[in-house]
């Protein structure tokens, strides 16, 4: 084997290595997400139980901080099933591309939005993240994990991307267009409110001078 062969092989070995890792690993954080999302009402009546404000900031803040921190390693590392040449040659859940779009929306929710304050705004983020990690999570318990399985039958090959690719191919350009509508909707609108108020914020003018 010369040493362009055994650095080429590497190579894929490891982007293969780091794909199924990642599709792996993806699960658990879905379920940390899942759960410290849903825990905001236990937090908001722990917090009424505390006497000391400084401890109520302190819990606020971290569940906060640990809550968006989850969400956004979880979309970071679901963009990797957007990349062709990862999703369409080494594998993963066949719907992982729709849930990177739909916990993507999940994100725009809550930049744009409010839903520690906004009951709606709250139930919709629910409902995305529900739905994005139904998309994945059962692709890849009953298609990656299930491969092995004979007594489930073709359906684990058909919840592979590498093993069904006349499903795996639109659902990937679909989710690719998805992604760049969304980001280019998101950019107009930041282009367009620029230098305006936030959302809530109260404009402070001063009073004309009284005249002489």
């Amino acid at each position: 084997m010369s040493p362009d062969d055994l650095a080429a092989a590497f190579t894929s070995g490891g982007a293969e290595w780091m794909v199924l890792s990642v599709a792996a690993v993806l699960p658990i954080l879905w379920a940390f997400t899942l759960a410290l999302h849903f825990a905001r009402p236990y937090t908001l009546r722990f917090l009424q139980k505390l006497t000391l404000r400084f401890g109520g900031d302190v819990w606020w803040l971290s569940y906060v901080l640990f809550r968006d921190a989850l969400l956004v390693i979880t979309l970071c590392l679901s963009i990797v099933f957007l990349f062709p040449n990862l999703y369409l040659k080494v594998g993963a859940p066949i719907t992982a591309p729709l849930a990177a779009v739909v916990l993507f929306w999940a994100a725009v929710v809550k930049l744009v939005r409010d839903p520690d304050e906004s009951l709606s705004d709250f139930r919709l983020m629910s409902v995305l993240l529900v739905i994005a990690s139904v998309l994945y999570i059962i692709p890849q318990v009953y298609g990656m994990e299930a491969a092995d399985q004979a007594y489930l039958g073709d359906l684990p090959s058909k919840l592979i991307s590498t093993s069904n690719l006349d499903l795996a191919r639109p659902i990937l350009w679909v989710s690719l267009a998805l992604v760049g509508i969304t980001g280019g909707a998101l950019f107009i609108r930041f282009m367009l409110r620029l230098g305006l108020p936030a959302d809530g914020e109260q404009v402070v003018t001063e009073p004309e001078p009284a005249a002489a």
